[in-house]
């Protein structure tokens, strides 16, 4: 689907509403050229880069380094400009309603995954994640779950877990 500012396209992995309202939306974008980046007025933002070397968002007070598997958690309504550092890149994000949920982001890496209680979200950007009772789950794959998940990241994986907690 197109950005909200027309500038790129994202896709859509996950949706959680609430009486009709978002409560947290997860998506992939594509970040092929620098300009503006969407603004989510009374929205939190997760950044998170999963390839390519990232990008600097910025304005005249703010300066954030978006580097590659360092989740950045921002105010969804700040305008905010785009420059690529190095060519292209790809970025998992969560947008949520703050009065209704935080958002925890970690980057896990190969071993088992740690037990979390309520509703998380595992996305696998390298290697590979056993559930238990589930299939494996590879790169580009996630799963929503509702409770603690037995679970392994194998092959030298890298796993970005996002768990929301009531407010």
């Amino acid at each position: 689907m197109p950005w909200k500012n027309g500038g790129g396209v994202t896709r859509e992995l996950a949706v959680h509403k609430e009486g009709g309202r978002m409560v947290w939306r997860l998506s992939l974008a594509e970040i092929a050229q620098s300009g503006p980046f969407s603004a989510f007025p009374g929205l939190a933002r997760i950044h998170c880069v999963v390839e390519g070397a990232g990008h600097t968002l910025s304005n005249d007070s703010t300066q954030l380094e978006a580097r590659p598997l360092e989740p950045l958690c921002f105010d969804g309504g700040t305008n905010l400009d785009c420059r690529l550092r190095d060519g292209p890149c790809r970025a998992f994000n969560v947008i949520y309603d703050p009065t209704q949920v935080t958002a925890e982001p970690k980057v896990l890496a190969e071993g088992p995954v740690p037990d979390a209680e309520g509703r998380q979200v595992l996305f696998v950007v390298s290697g590979s994640v056993e559930m238990a009772g589930t299939d494996r789950l590879g790169p580009g794959e996630g799963v929503v779950t509702e409770s603690a998940v037995s679970a392994v990241i194998t092959g030298g994986g890298a796993v970005i877990q996002v768990r929301f907690l009531p407010v």
